[in-house]
This record gives structure tokens, sequence and C-alpha cells, in this order.
């Protein structure tokens, strides 16, 4: 009898977590597990700002997928998929390749909403994987080399719009790296502008008022404009323009106003909401036979009808339940629904500022963004154990995988 098939589609937070679990349950004879992912390496997609700004070592957020993989049980595939026939189940590769598969896991993560906005799409820049972060980062030292050269003050004005999670941490990272760049290219401080836009009339929407007030006036002590209740209009190369008339001459957009569920789905004749795959308490399709999805790509809605968020925690969670899910159902066994634990959130404003609120505790300042810390060691640790996790925090672990870039909008 042939072993069952089990295809799991993308390597972020949801796919690399499940495949851990899988590890973990089954023996190597039980089934034939394949990962596929585009790239070689998982990047933590909570840390992409920092690879943005210049203020992360590229090998502290890009992992080796093979190096994740502790068995021999799940085999890695370094490809693109094309397509997915549900009826036939199988999945086209873009080289042509076809696998067939018993059960699959869709675990695809976001793509950026630009909102159909003029010019955002072509001339911003995006904190949506480890390369276009590493692009932002190629771009931003290109734009201080260019005003050594002509003194025009557009090159050194950086945007940031959306002021949510992500928007936030990038101005943050800002706030710490321009003044080191500025000191390596012998241009005064006060030179450089960091500009927040954002559409809503506040900063950091799900946090509480003290963090939103903490995070407000530290980030206007060290120089941020922020600019609440205003719109981007239009981005060009060279000025972004705002619904209140005004245009600001910059070369620098980093757009983080907004995700949406991956737009591969909407080619595979998925009944889809809001973009989004709906998803039982199970994790299982609704409606497909043996399709799984977890992360940004799934909808699962709590009791009260309100769908959890597309967040980091939220993958991760629904991995360590849906993991074991496949494994019971490989094995004619009882699968566990999925429960939701919220453990808190921390955003981090730099290196040593952050602000959260960890099982119903409030912090601000050193303390959070020490706190912020030991939420990323968790996740090493529940990646790879202990060992792994202090490897990675000490540099012990050999590093590989590639992680070549283009400096792209």
């Amino acid at each position: 009898m042939d072993k069952p098939k089990v295809v799991i589609l993308g390597a972020g937070y949801g796919g690399l977590i499940a495949s851990r679990e899988l590890e973990k349950i089954l023996s190597e004879g039980e089934a034939d597990v394949t990962l596929i992912n585009k790239h070689d390496y998982h990047y933590i997609s909570t840390q992409l700002h920092k690879i943005g700004a210049g203020t992360a070592s590229d090998h502290k957020v890009a992992l080796h997928i093979p190096d994740l993989l502790k068995t021999n049980l799940v085999k890695f595939k370094k490809a693109v998929v094309s397509n997915v026939d549900f009826n036939d189940k199988n999945i086209v590769l873009d080289n042509g390749e076809t696998l067939e598969y018993d059960y699959l896991l869709i675990a695809l993560g976001f793509d950026v909403d630009t909102f159909g906005i003029p010019g955002v799409e072509e001339n911003s820049f995006k904190i949506r994987s480890f390369r276009s972060s590493k692009a932002i980062q190629n771009h931003i030292t290109k734009e201080f080399t260019a005003y050594k050269e002509d003194q025009d003050p557009s090159h050194l004005t950086f945007v940031v719009a959306g002021a949510g999670f992500t928007g936030i941490e990038m101005v943050g990272e800002l706030v710490d790296k321009l003044p080191k760049l500025c000191k390596q290219y012998d241009i005064p401080v006060k030179e450089t502008r960091i500009i927040n836009v954002e559409a809503s009339d506040s900063i950091l929407p799900f946090f509480d008022r003290k963090a939103i007030d903490f995070t407000t006036a530290y980030l206007k002590n060290s120089g941020v404009e922020l600019m609440t209740s205003t719109k981007i209009v239009e981005c060009k190369k060279e000025s972004i323009a705002l619904d209140n008339g005004f245009q600001i001459p910059a070369r620098t957009l980093i757009w983080s106003g907004g995700v949406r569920a991956n737009k591969l789905l909407e080619k595979w004749n998925l009944q889809l909401v809001k973009g989004r795959i709906p998803v039982d308490e199970y994790l299982r399709v609704k409606g497909l036979d043996g399709v799984f999805c977890v992360g940004d790509a799934s909808l699962f809605a709590k009791e009260d009808q309100t769908a959890l968020p597309a967040t980091a925690q939220v993958a991760i969670q629904q991995a360590q339940t849906c993991g074991p899910n496949i494994a019971a159902t490989i094995r004619g066994e009882a699968l566990k629904p999925f429960t939701y634990s919220h453990k808190g959130t921390v955003a981090s404003i730099g290196l040593k500022v952050a602000v959260g609120n960890v099982f119903g505790v409030k912090m601000t300042g050193l303390f959070a963004a020490l706190m912020k810390q030991v939420v990323e060691a968790r996740y090493l640790f529940v990646l790879g154990g202990p060992v792994f996790m202090v490897k990675e925090i000490l540099n012990l672990n050999p590093k590989k995988g590639s992680t070549q870039t283009v400096s792209s909008r």
C-alpha cells in the first residue's frame, strides 16, 4: 500500500511549524511529506523591518530551511506553485512538474494591499519578504550616497505609510539607524526627515492609550513627523501627494498601509471570504477533501464570529494544532479543535524601546524591549528547541542558503 502523500505549501510560520509537528509525531514509514517554498530560507517576518533599516544581520532573520528539518520525514522542495487541482488532488509547479497529494496544507503568507492608490505599487518599497526588505536597506544606502553628490533633501526624506504594528516598528528602526548613517557619510542628522503617514486618527490602533501616548511622545522627541488622519493619494518616484493637498518631496516611501491574503488563492477557484479561505474548527477547508489551511491564508471565525487576525501568533498556534490533526487524519484518529489563546503583543520602537501587553501586564520602554527579545527567542525555541535557540542567539549555527536580493521596489 502506498504511503499517504502530504504536501505543505509555504514555509512561513504556519508551514514550517506544521512540518516540525509532523516530524515529531509520524514515523518515516507513515507518510511522504513535502514542504514547498519558493526560497530555501524561512524568514522571520516579524523582524523584516530590521532588515529594511539595516539594523539586523541577514542570518538572524533568514534561516536555511533544510537545517530546520530534523528528520528525513519531511522533504524540502524549492519551487513556485502555479496551480492546484482540488478535484484530481495534484499540484502544478511553475517548471511544469506535477505533484500528487492525499492531504494538502495551504500555508501561504500575505501580500501587500496598496488599495489601488496610483503609483504605490510601482514606486514604493514594501515590507513583504526578506528580498523586498533587503531592497529597502540597499535603497537607503544609495540615497545617502546620492545626497553627498547633489544635496537634494528629497534623498534623505523617508516616508513610512501606515502607523500600525509594522509601520511604527519600521519608524523606530529608522530612528536608530539614520544617525549612524549620518555619521558614516559625514552628514548632519538634521538633514534627515522621517515622516509617518496614517489614514486613521491614531497610531498603533490596537494598543491602549498609555502605549499610544508613550510611543507618540518618544517618536516626536526623536524628530519623527507624525501625520495622522492623512491619506496618501499618489506616489511618484520623487514625491508623495497627500489628501490635504500637500506634496512631500521624497524618493523613499515604505508602504505598510495594509495586507491581504496571497493573490495566488484567487486563481485556484476557491470559495474565498475577504480573500481568505474559510476553515472549520479543525482547520480543514470547508468543502474540500483532505485540505487544511493555516496562517494568513485562513479565515477562522471565533464563537462571536470575529475572524482571527493574520498574525504570526495565530499562524504558529494554528500550525501546532493542524500538524497533529493531519497526522490524526492519516491514522484515522480523532481530531482536536483549534482554540486560540492570545498571549499578548509587543511592538519594538528601535532596539531599546518598546510598548506591549503580555498576559495582561502593560509595559513600556526598556523592559518592554527586553520582553520583545524574549518573545523572539521563544519562537526560536518553538522552531528548533533549546540548543537551536542558544546557537542562534550566540551566532553558533552555520549560515547557509541563498538570500541574494535585487534592489527593486
